[in-house]
């Protein structure tokens, strides 16, 4: 299917997100669509699925004009979308999430869609069981079943929107593949991404954005890099360093080069920590969800640290910074926040005391899609009869300036790109906290903006605040921890000092090469 916008147009209040746009998408290829955050991607692949209406402009579908009333009359034209964060009921299984969504004519009996739901996966070499609750998937695997269902429902056009953010390795190369196979099989791929590298080894043309226009249209790959940072980037990015190649998620070997905040030598050297007073304290804590359990963990993590988990998906890095934000209670053991015994309090009891939590699933678990800034932080309001709504506008002004968010304070969150949702979900975190647990902190950023959100939670550190975050990204965990804990299997290391690992040791501990449990 050949996709075809002119002149397309899309504000939010005062916020030019789409401005003017006009390009074709040929079919049977793989497209990539740059652009450092918020330069405007996520908004024009909302138009083109349909869950955004134009405020100027045309869509053309294999030549014939069309007007989405909304993302059924785009999967019924043919077009799909995978958000980056999937679309599906958490309560349901997959093959439950595939009925549900698909038209009552596509699949006469349950049976029926069982075999096309099996069948599709293992074309695409996907592993998805139809009766796994989707709420006990991997971010990945969501995504995998989100993939089959518009496919299932007769999607020839694929649109994938930062569809690499919060999947493992091993996932994003199953991806590629099934991509690369839907292409040579006439279907149309729109690719989404801030990452250079992933564009390079994947799409055969690439069209650039910034600032809501287009700056470089269906160009052909490969690119030199360098021409391809000065689109997205402009004038701020004219030198060929590494540091620029960073910027946009071009991967490096070793984090000696990565654009690290330094630390505090002071305040956060480790001879310093067993001195300082401890956030956490978990002894011989055993816990399970789903299928994987964490068993005697024993763990002490002192104020103004920086703590990295490593480990694939369904390992239990999931599993621990749950229960380090009360979000889980252990089965056994006792967790200690300030020195307070805290195992079977509420999450309002560890928020009180100075604990959050930022999970993977923004959409889903960390704010309201349909409500602004605004509106978040007047529910952030001390409980009463009424809310002052100018003391919540005024903070969510402080918060677009400091967290340099693309909206202004009346924007639906929803109607931000997914790097800006997570700047604002990270502002809205108080200045109070003394314990961040964060799954996946960078979700979504370029990587000039996962240095400024580190530069916070760093600021956050000097101050006495700790920080334990899962990333799959390597890089990151390396570049930002003060130690690392890997998970394997449901086991946990001893915290390793970043000093003493290089990237190619830690990916070996991941895989369980040399993996030791620490002991209890």
């Amino acid at each position: 299917m050949e996709i075809a916008v002119t002149n397309l147009t899309k504000t939010f209040g005062s916020l030019r997100a789409n401005d003017g746009l006009s390009l074709r998408f040929a079919s049977g290829k793989i497209h990539g669509v740059l652009g450092e955050n918020g330069a405007g991607k996520s908004t024009l692949m909302k138009l083109v699925s349909g869950f955004l209406q134009p405020d100027a402009g045309q869509l053309a579908f294999d030549g014939q004009p069309v007007r989405l009333r909304g993302p059924g009359d785009a999967l019924q034209a043919g077009v799909g979308m995978v958000h980056q964060d999937p679309l599906d009921v958490p309560g349901f299984t997959a093959l439950e999430n595939l009925l549900c969504a698909a038209p009552r004519r596509a699949f006469p009996s349950r049976a029926m869609a069982r075999t096309t739901l099996t069948t599709m996966a293992q074309r695409l070499g996907f592993t998805l069981a139809p009766d796994t609750p989707v709420g006990a998937m991997t971010v990945g695997q969501r995504q995998q079943l989100e993939i089959v269902r518009l496919l299932a429902c007769g999607a020839r056009t694929l649109i994938l929107d930062e569809p690499t953010t919060g999947i493992t390795a091993a996932q994003a190369h199953a991806l590629f593949d099934a991509l690369r196979q839907l292409a040579a099989d006439g279907n149309t791929v729109l690719f989404v991404s801030h990452k250079l590298d992933e564009v390079a080894a994947l799409c055969d043309t690439v069209s650039v954005l910034r600032t809501g226009q287009l700056v470089g249209e269906q160009l052909p790959m490969p690119q030199p890099q360098q021409r391809l940072l000065e689109l997205m980037f402009g004038e701020r990015i004219v030198q060929a360093s590494g540091q620029a190649l960073l910027l946009a998620g071009v991967s490096v070997s070793e984090p000696q080069g990565l654009p690290v905040v330094q630390p505090i030598q002071d305040e956060r050297s480790s001879e310093a920590s067993p001195t300082r007073p401890l956030v956490w304290q978990l002894e011989q804590v055993t816990a399970r969800e789903g299928m994987v359990r964490l068993r005697n963990v024993d763990l002490r993590i002192p104020q103004g640290r920086v703590i990295g988990l490593a480990g694939l998906d369904g390992s239990g890095q999931q599993i621990l910074l749950r229960l380090l934000a009360g979000r889980l209670h252990p089965d056994s053991g006792r967790i200690l926040i300030n020195g307070v015994d805290m195992t079977r309090a509420r999450t309002r009891t560890y928020r009180e005391a100075g604990i959050e939590y930022l999970p993977a699933d923004r959409m889903r678990d960390g704010i309201v899609g349909a409500l602004s800034l605004t509106d978040h932080f007047a529910l952030l309001q001390p409980a009463g009869i009424t809310v002052d709504r100018q003391v919540a506008a005024q903070a969510a002004r402080e918060a677009i300036a400091a967290y340099e968010i693309k909206a202004t304070p009346i924007t639906p969150l929803i109607a931000l790109s997914g790097g800006n949702q997570q700047r604002a979900m990270l502002a809205l975190v108080p200045d109070a906290c003394r314990g961040l647990a964060c799954e996946q902190p960078t979700r979504g950023l370029d990587v000039a903006s996962a240095q400024g959100i580190w530069q916070r939670l760093q600021a956050r550190c000097a101050t006495g605040c700790s920080v334990v975050f899962a990333s799959a990204d390597l890089d990151e965990l390396m570049a930002y921890s003060d130690e690392i804990l890997v998970f394997f299997a449901g086991e946990m290391s001893a915290p390793l000092p970043r000093a003493t690992l290089t990237g190619a040791r830690l990916a070996e501990l991941i895989g369980g090469v040399g993996f030791e449990r620490s002991a209890s």
